[in-house]
């Protein structure tokens, strides 16, 4: 069994979000239509949904990510996004969610914020090399 992750997000501008989806992603949606677009890959194995709505909001979604297993990747997507005139912030060697990572970050025209991430160790703290220090998932 194989199952596809789906997401559908509630976006304030359809055709702004997109062309981040499509740069983001490397693809076209499978399907557009004047009040909803749908990008259904295999790869990364995703159904992402999307409609306009005028009053969205972002309560309670902390972010989003796509995990490479490369550095690599990692700078294909960045360098893609950055092209397409998207503003990155790019973290390496990092300690978030107990693990050191090599990653960046990006916020869709709505302010999803996405990350593109590389897993390099397993650590016992949630962040930055002490216990107490907390700042994670910027």
């Amino acid at each position: 069994m194989n199952p596809k992750f789906h997401l559908s997000l509630d976006v304030e501008n359809l055709e702004e979000s997109v062309r981040f989806y499509s740069v983001l992603l490397n693809a076209p949606p499978s399907k557009h239509k004047p009040d909803y677009a749908k990008f259904d890959l295999e790869s990364p194995a995703i159904n992402l949904a999307m409609q306009e709505k005028a009053h969205c909001c972002l309560q309670g979604l902390s972010h989003m990510g796509l995990r490479v297993e490369a550095a690599e990747e990692i700078q294909v997507f960045k360098q893609r996004l950055e092209e397409a005139g998207y503003k990155t912030l790019e973290e390496t060697n990092t300690t978030c969610c107990y693990a050191v990572q090599d990653k960046f970050w990006v916020s869709d025209p709505t302010g999803y914020r996405w990350e593109v991430y590389m897993l390099k160790a397993d650590t016992e703290h949630e962040s930055g090399t002490l216990p107490e220090q907390k700042a994670c998932c910027v």
